[in-house]
């Protein structure tokens, strides 16, 4: 119950620094009122990481930068030669269809009588 109250509280925070931050458009210059959202945002921020919700959320992000991390990524020369593989076939299923539709459209006009 207490973690559904430290997330009630950090949204009706984010919501009080949006209304402040329109609320105080006539007083305050643009950068003090985007500093004091960023402000609010992460005290929300704060608040919502001391949940368990919060805590799972956060260990989650940083086991996903594990994983990321011990990805193995192509070698540049690998993704060039990829890169011209995928080019070179959508080039060729291209003319292939293009010819396709040649073939259909003449046989549709000699059915109609509209080729001549």
């Amino acid at each position: 119950m207490a973690d559904k109250i430290k997330l009630l509280i950090a949204v009706a925070l984010i919501a009080a620094g949006v209304v402040g931050f329109y609320h105080y458009a006539d007083q305050a210059a643009l950068l003090y009122r985007v500093l004091g959202l960023l402000a609010v945002i992460a005290v929300s921020f704060a608040v919502a990481l001391t949940t368990q919700t919060g805590m799972n959320t956060l260990n989650f992000g940083r086991s996903a930068v594990l994983e990321v991390r011990r990805s193995v990524w192509p070698t540049r020369k690998e993704t060039t030669q990829t890169t011209l593989l995928v080019i070179v076939m959508v080039f060729i299923i291209g003319l292939m269809l293009w010819l396709f539709d040649m073939v259909l459209l003449w046989g549709v006009k000699m059915l109609t009588g509209q080729g001549g």
